[in-house]
């Protein structure tokens, strides 16, 4: 038995020297190029990835979505009727739906493959694109990445309409149940592609050259100040006690949980936009053009939060956003005021959203183990809110629900002031590593 675990601690050694070898290789070879070699090989790579990851995860996230939500736009059927719920029954599915999405394993096993772990259990996303992108080029595809948070939501109306409207008794099932039927189908088909596309790490993809495998993965040992980017250096318990020990993740976990709960209204808002008025084909048909103002506002807030490379004021406005349509929902019957406000609500928390995960994995940039350690904790952290936030709007307290707009529009305020305070907690950190590594050092964290 000795004899083994001294052969393991040789091969790991020498497996660790031989990676250190190559990291100084590709050092020497690519630190000698000039500035336009480099501008034009990372617009190719950068062009390769684009083309071959996003789509997948877009699409993934997108039909994720589309099943969650395809639960709030059933209610505008004959859900609660057909299966007797009262009182706050339809409320206690929904939190029971968050308990199951949040007991998951949080860390990614090295050895699964990325594309098989995301087709069976579709979360991991942000760390996966972390470990292709580097920190000034993630917030804007973040944003189009949770894009497909707005697109799920504006397609699942125009499902949901479709369907609710014309497909209630077919075959002898109602228009609820074949919405599940429908969007369960579609899901299931693209995971199952997606295990046999999508890519994993760039040491292993096929698509890239052998040198654009090594320039991926310098630029990203660049990106954390000159480290090895090593995912096998450090083990899993020890990144979780690196992760405890530093008191930045807890700012980022309340500041993720605070979005999401303010994000709430999410898997009720086909009843609140009823409570217009309109009938349930009508109401679905109204939550298009609101989730794709949206889908525009997610892209062009992260992509002038990637262009300045800044996340707390963006984040603090957004949230104000959010604050004010909270406040008008619940202060005015006016049809046009309500109907404004509905278009504030997911345009100001939503964009918010992916700029925090951008801003999570660019201040927890090395050892991988410990970010993904990080990202997993503010994940589960902060999608327990739905948890409890799914008790926020009970029927008995429609049409214009309020005690939940008071307590989002708190939550946004929260939450935006949150992200000031993480500035300034960041701000201390860099004076701090000025002070150690000298102003031209470069490792700083983005405000």
């Amino acid at each position: 038995m000795e004899k083994d675990d001294s052969e393991a601690v040789h091969v790991e050694s020498a497996d660790h020297e031989k990676k250190e070898s190559k990291f100084l290789a590709w050092t020497t070879e690519f630190a000698s190029r000039d500035d336009d070699w480099h501008r034009q090989e990372t617009r190719k790579l950068l062009w390769k990835i684009d083309i071959h990851l996003l789509p997948w995860i877009v699409l993934m996230y997108l039909t994720n979505f589309l099943d969650r939500n395809a639960l709030s736009q059933a209610k505008l059927g004959t859900l609660e009727q057909d299966l007797g719920l009262k009182g706050t029954e339809f409320n206690t599915i929904t939190s029971i739906l968050f308990i199951g999405h949040d007991l998951r394993t949080p860390i990614h096993n090295e050895k699964l493959r990325w594309r098989t772990y995301l087709s069976v259990i579709p979360w991991g996303s942000i760390f996966l694109m972390s470990s292709w992108y580097r920190t000034e080029e993630l917030t804007h595809r973040i944003g189009i990445f949770y894009a497909g948070v707005a697109l799920a939501n504006m397609f699942g109306g125009l499902i949901a309409a479709g369907v609710i409207g014309n497909l209630d008794n077919a075959h002898g099932l109602a228009a609820w149940r074949w919405l599940f039927i429908i969007e369960g189908c579609a899901t299931v088909g693209i995971a199952l592609i997606a295990i046999w596309f999508m890519p994993n790490y760039p040491n292993t993809t096929r698509w890239l050259s052998r040198q654009e495998q090594d320039y991926a993965q310098w630029r990203l040992a660049q990106d954390a100040a000159g480290e090895e980017d090593d995912r096998f250096a450090v083990s899993p318990l020890e990144a979780v006690k690196m992760a405890l020990s530093d008191y930045r993740l807890y700012f980022f976990m309340l500041l993720n949980h605070l979005n999401l709960l303010a994000q709430s209204f999410t898997y009720f808002f086909p009843s609140i936009v009823e409570s217009l008025g309109y009938s349930s084909t009508v109401t679905l048909f109204l939550t298009v053009p609101v989730w794709f103002a949206t889908f525009l506002a997610v892209i062009s807030i992260s992509y002038h939060s990637s262009q300045t490379n800044e996340r707390s004021i963006h984040i603090f406005c957004c949230m104000l956003i959010g604050a004010i349509g909270n406040i008008i929902v619940i202060t005015t019957n006016n049809l046009g005021a309500r109907m404004f406000a509905m278009y504030l609500i997911p345009i100001g928390t939503l964009p918010s959203f992916q700029m925090i995960l951008a801003w999570i994995t660019s201040s927890f940039s090395r050892p991988l183990v410990k970010r993904s350690v990080v990202v997993a904790m503010c994940g589960m952290f902060g999608n327990a809110a739905s948890i409890y936030g799914s008790y926020l709007y009970p029927d008995s307290q429609g049409p214009r629900y309020v005690p939940a707009g008071v307590a989002l529009a708190c939550v946004c305020v929260a939450c935006g002031g949150l992200a000031l305070i993480i500035r300034f907690v960041l701000q201390r950190e860099n004076k701090k590593l000025d002070r150690e590594n000298g102003p031209d050092d470069g490792a700083r964290y983005i405000l």
